[in-house]
């Protein structure tokens, strides 16, 4: 008996990459519908000097900011700029 293994072609559906800046550096990240830690260990494997237990925060257009938690999903736009500080920083 042959057994045939079909792939799903989900090729089209993940291929929506997206280029955004953590601690001025850019990251590029596979998927524009990612979380606070998948933005974290991207720009890590992209080598920003980050870790993943820092802080991350997104900078809004109002020029304020978002604390962004490992397990919050986030739509990454083109540009959107984050920060991501050790919680031991006081500064």
């Amino acid at each position: 008996m042959e057994q045939v293994m079909e792939k799903s072609h989900e090729k089209g559906k993940h291929d929506h990459t997206v280029e955004i800046t953590v601690n001025e550096r850019p990251v590029v990240l596979q998927d524009r519908n990612t979380t606070g830690l998948e933005i974290k260990k991207a720009a890590i494997a992209q080598k920003v000097p980050i870790k993943e237990d820092f802080i991350l925060q997104q900078e809004l257009p109002n020029g304020g900011q978002r604390v962004i938690g490992d397990n919050d999903p986030v739509k990454a736009h083109p540009h959107d700029r984050f920060t991501a500080i050790d919680r031991d920083d006081n500064s």
